[in-house]
């Protein structure tokens, strides 16, 4: 970005130089816009900084962002307090509770995070634009094509800041305005819908080259949870688009990976593996390697027990944060193997590696059970409740909670160690979608069709024997089986506070020690901090 030298110039002329001085200023500190772009790496960097930002705030990479916000404030994760840690200012319990306000950094820093994702985007686009890509080896197609991704993946920011908090500001412009005024929800619905529809054709389809950014099969996907949402996000059903734009992917039209057209992984596993790059599931994601570029998608932080390199023989420690509440683990048959292989829960021993006999195999806890075996239960709360006992956000233990286990890295020796992508969206996803709007526009009563979606996915989860017993019906398939398949299904991908929206649950239902709140608390509150410096911000209702 080119900044203005004129307040140099003025304070030397107020200290009595003369007015034909030459003042040249040599920066030391800062890169001119046209002094930087020389070749295609350096454009590249400019276009790739928004997706390196996203892992900030759409991830459980270890601070406060949209993920955190989605599926904290939901009904099957929580990060309760567990003996002298965990507390942290009782920001995870009001996130739980639904008691958050104005000033929380759980508030603030999400909003913070986003915008300034894309502030990224908008400097690229001011950059780029006037920049002669003839000059530095790269043509006028390759031009538009890198800023149609560019204003997509903005519009990506603003769909889920519109999610979040509901009527904000639109700024495309790099400091048009220290107050950008807030803009109504249905406004800022149809800024990213003219977005992407207008960029749409411009963008390179899904391909091997193109994982991790910005495609024609995410911006397809990016319509379809607009469409799915449209409904509570502007007052208007939109259930006919939301299918169409499934089917476009689902015939291909968006690009694929390993084929023609996208495909489910045949198992639970491979769409979150650290071969996942290459998923024919997947549509887009945040890229990590470890081992090709010092990256990894370090779910660790949140997820982690103190000592969980002995179990995965990994190189890195938790913080024994985030774990499934006692209500959603119980939502899973015994015989789902999203139970049995997605999460943790038991004796813990340590990865075989790592142990100097059978007797040196048990994970010994840290802290209540130090030096004691570690074993992981699903219940929150004290040993001095009881077997009875309710529990709570307060009450935790070590081992308290289920622990994530989705996307596993491999161990240390692994060539792919660490290799896993983020999935935002993926296949499944979009055949639930589809199922939805089938079953939404039929009056809420599942369509053959819906079920044959739903059951397509779900019979990954069962053993054939099982499989009978457990595919749905056009009887079974209720919306409340629907959601609570969908939460089976996309558990910890930072999905459930949006789900339970859309299906009237988010305020008026009760999970494990969580009661009904407030209508208010659909949306999060416009930050204190930023109404405290913009008076053109509206506050939400409510707050």
């Amino acid at each position: 970005m080119k900044k203005s030298n004129a307040y140099i110039s003025a304070a030397l002329l107020a200290l009595g130089l003369s007015a034909c001085t030459k003042l040249e200023e040599k920066p030391y500190s800062e890169i001119i816009s046209d002094q930087f772009y020389n070749n295609k790496q350096e454009v590249m960097s400019a276009i790739l900084r928004p997706f390196t930002h996203a892992g900030a705030w759409a991830a459980p990479t270890g601070q406060t962002g949209y993920w955190r916000l989605q599926e904290l404030s939901a009904d099957q994760l929580a990060w309760p307090q567990k003996g002298k840690h965990g507390y942290d200012g009782g920001n995870w319990i009001r996130l739980h509770n639904h008691t958050w306000i104005a000033n929380d950094d759980n508030t603030w820093l999400p909003w913070k995070l986003m915008y300034w994702g894309m502030g990224f985007c908008n400097n690229t686009i001011k950059d780029l634009t006037p920049l002669d890509f003839a000059k530095i080896g790269m043509t006028e197609a390759e031009k538009t094509t890198l800023l149609a991704e560019t204003r997509v993946i903005r519009a990506w920011h603003y769909l889920k800041l519109m999610d979040l908090y509901g009527n904000i500001p639109i700024d495309t412009l790099v400091s048009s305005s220290a107050s950008p005024a807030t803009k109504p929800r249905k406004e800022v619905f149809q800024f990213v819908e003219k977005e992407i529809k207008e960029n749409l054709d411009l963008l390179q389809p899904l391909s091997g080259e193109m994982v991790g950014r910005m495609t024609k099969a995410a911006a397809y996907s990016m319509l379809v949870e607009l469409y799915l949402n449209a409904e509570e996000w502007t007052g208007t059903a939109r259930w006919d688009d939301c299918i169409t734009y499934c089917n476009k992917i689902i015939a291909g039209e968006g690009g694929a990976l390993k084929g023609t057209i996208p495909a489910l992984e045949p198992n639970i596993f491979g769409a979150f593996a650290n071969t996942n790059s290459q998923s024919p599931e997947n549509l887009f994601q945040l890229t990590y390697d470890l081992r090709a570029g010092n990256s990894r998608f370090g779910w660790q932080g949140d997820f982690w027990h103190y000592r969980q390199r002995q179990i995965d023989n990994a190189d890195v420690d938790g913080n024994n944060g985030i774990v499934v509440i006692p209500s959603a683990y119980d939502a899973f048959k015994d015989n789902d193997l999203r139970k049995t292989n997605w999460m943790l829960i038991g004796p813990q021993k340590k990865a075989k590696a790592l142990r100097a006999n059978e007797a040196d195999s048990l994970v010994l806890g840290t802290e209540e059970y130090n030096n004691k075996p570690l074993v992981f239960v699903k219940e929150i709360r004290r040993n001095s409740d009881g077997e009875t006992g309710a529990g709570g956000m307060t009450r935790g233990e070590e081992n308290s909670g289920a622990r994530f286990a989705k996307y596993r890295q491999g161990s240390q020796d692994d060539p792919n160690y660490w290799g896993n992508d983020f999935v935002l969206y993926r296949l499944t996803e979009i055949y639930f979608n589809k199922a939805e709007a089938l079953i939404r526009k039929n009056g809420k009563i599942a369509t053959q069709d819906a079920v044959d979606l739903i059951n397509t996915c779900k019979k990954r989860a069962f053993k054939a024997e099982d499989w009978a017993a457990e595919a749905y019906t056009t009887t079974s398939l209720t919306m409340d089986e629907l959601l609570a398949e969908r939460g089976r299904e996309f558990i910890f991908e930072g999905k459930r506070r949006s789900d339970l929206i859309r299906f009237g649950k988010f305020t008026t239902a009760t999970w494990w020690d969580h009661q009904p709140s407030a209508d208010k608390y659909k949306l999060f509150a416009i930050p204190f901090k930023q109404t405290s410096i913009n008076p053109n911000l509206v506050q939400n209702p409510g707050y």
